[in-house]
């Protein structure tokens, strides 16, 4: 974990910006905003004692972009990297001790969509966890905007009860994002 004065200032609303990726996420009420350090993230305000781990917290919701090498996920096409990211996605959302294990997972959605007006690939798993919440869990993969060649993935993981409309709300707010920082959206 990085020391508490290095962490990236919250936006509690309008977009955070991926510069590596050349795209913006938007930030949902009842969410708040951070540039990471190979993308951005957007995170629900409301976290729990995780039910595998009570001394850690989880959150009930959160997605972030990455470019997929900096994931590690394989894959020269779309649909490629979100089905190879799809179960890496899972274990680091709902896997492990923060829920225990995962015992099962339905795939609700495997389809093309497009994203920041790239030509996009989605899997959506329902995760079913051995404690606590269950969880949708998406990787959403698209050439970048900025280049072509390199591939973003948006990993989203968000509890069972927050629903499936905030997946979609942020995947139809992905923008392109024009130069760095904030402020600059006309």
């Amino acid at each position: 974990p990085s020391p508490q004065g290095s962490e990236a200032p919250k936006i509690e609303s309008g977009s955070v910006t991926d510069s590596i990726d050349g795209i913006s996420l938007p930030i949902p009420d009842g969410w708040y905003g951070q540039e990471i350090s190979a993308g951005a993230s957007v995170t629900s305000n409301d976290s729990y004692a995780c039910p595998g781990d009570t001394s850690e917290k989880c959150t009930k919701g959160g997605a972030y972009s990455a470019p997929a090498l900096a994931l590690g996920t394989k894959g020269s096409t779309a649909e490629a990297v979100a089905k190879a990211d799809i179960e890496a996605n899972a274990e680091q959302s709902y896997g492990g001790k923060t829920y225990g294990s995962i015992t099962s997972h339905d795939v609700l959605d495997s389809e093309a969509v497009t994203v920041a007006g790239q030509k996009g690939y989605r899997v959506r798993w329902k995760a079913v966890t051995s404690k606590g919440s269950d969880g949708y869990v998406e990787s959403l993969a698209f050439p970048s905007p900025a280049n072509p060649q390199q591939i973003v993935v948006v990993r989203f993981g968000v509890d069972v009860g927050e629903g499936q409309t905030v997946i979609d709300d942020i995947t139809k707010g992905i923008k392109v994002s024009t130069g760095g920082g904030s402020g600059q959206d006309v």
